[in-house]
């Protein structure tokens, strides 16, 4: 019994593509704090290299980076094929745009859906059309969506539905992709964003924004929740802020991690920060728990009748650190037992 609690707990990812698709470097960007400049001296991926990463304390992400090169690839689908491809959650199929073997490309992403549909007929299957940036800006939308349909329509046989993203190393697309991917794999989303909710609801704030402690990685917002409810019903009271940057999230994570990294060489330990902007709007961001970090944005309240700026920034402060305090035993509930 104890192995298979240990196994739902372990998250096997493929990351295939051919070679120089991109699939290190992103991999490094996501889970190693490597910028964009740094992927530059990475190497090809002999083989398959293995990474346990450890993520939101319970779940840990099994990762494995399948080398591109065609003699790799054709050990994978003859003499491998059941140990690469059994107990697979997700697989990442990294396509490059411009790729000029766009025909040898799809024949390996068939092999790949062949043996899934055989070892992991469950499986999570993501395509990230990858290198965006070296499109023309006013070809990539129609690109994205030509290559997306034809891909679906050799998946439908294999039964399996994907989900795609264009993404580049060069902007916040990789990052919301990967966001995603690993969301998907989290097992109750829905008592998260419950909870998320309703604190949204006790502090009436902007927004509230979790991101997984190592990594930054988006796990959930209220304005992401509430568009979704907006999009699965055809009615409802729920309005989100359209003037929210889609950027933020990419944005935020890249500061914060700047920032602690810069803190770390001074030998100090990241715990909060308190932002107060110019206009009026106040940021914090806080441990939560020993795996998630919270941002809470709280609305600019200046000027509105019954308001005493005099002693607002003190009392607001201690007001909000008590909530997320109050708030971290929930949601340290929620991991404990198994939720997140």
């Amino acid at each position: 019994m104890e192995e298979d609690e240990d196994d739902k707990l372990e998250k096997k990812l493929l990351l295939m593509g051919r070679s120089g698709s991109g699939k290190s470097s992103m991999r490094s960007m996501i889970f190693s704090n490597y910028s964009a400049f740094d992927t530059r001296r990475l190497g090809a991926t002999i083989d398959v290299e293995h990474s346990h990463l450890r993520f939101l304390g319970n779940m840990t992400l099994n990762l494995w980076d399948c080398g591109g090169q065609d003699v790799f690839m054709d050990n994978y689908f003859t003499n491998q094929k059941d140990h690469i491809f059994k107990m697979v959650q997700v697989l990442i199929h990294v396509f490059d745009v411009e790729s000029k073997s766009i025909n040898k490309d799809i024949e390996i992403f068939i092999k790949a859906l062949t043996n899934l549909q055989k070892y992991s007929p469950g499986a999570k299957i993501f395509v990230l059309l990858h290198k965006m940036d070296l499109v023309q800006i006013d070809k990539r939308e129609e690109l994205f969506t030509i290559m997306m349909d034809k891909l679906q329509k050799i998946s439908n046989p294999y039964q399996f539905k994907l989900i795609g993203f264009p993404t580049s190393i060069w902007d916040e697309s990789l990052y919301k992709a990967w966001s995603q991917i690993v969301c998907s794999l989290i097992p109750n989303m829905n008592l998260l964003n419950n909870n998320l909710l309703k604190l949204n609801q006790i502090l009436d704030s902007e927004e509230i924004i979790l991101f997984e402690k190592s990594t930054f990685l988006v796990i959930s917002s209220t304005a992401s929740i509430q568009q979704q409810n907006l999009d699965s019903l055809e009615s409802t009271h729920i309005t989100p802020n359209e003037e929210l940057d889609p950027k933020r999230f990419a944005k935020i994570s890249s500061i914060i991690k700047t920032y602690k990294q810069s803190i770390t060489k001074l030998r100090s330990n990241f715990t909060n920060l308190i932002i107060r902007g110019s206009k009026g709007a106040h940021f914090y961001i806080d441990v939560l728990t020993d795996n998630m970090f919270i941002m809470i944005v709280l609305r600019d309240n200046t000027g509105k009748e019954g308001n005493d700026s005099s002693n607002q920034p003190q009392h607001e402060e201690l007001l909000i650190l008590n909530n997320i305090k109050s708030a971290r035993k929930w949601f340290e509930k929620i991991e404990n037992s198994g939720g997140v």
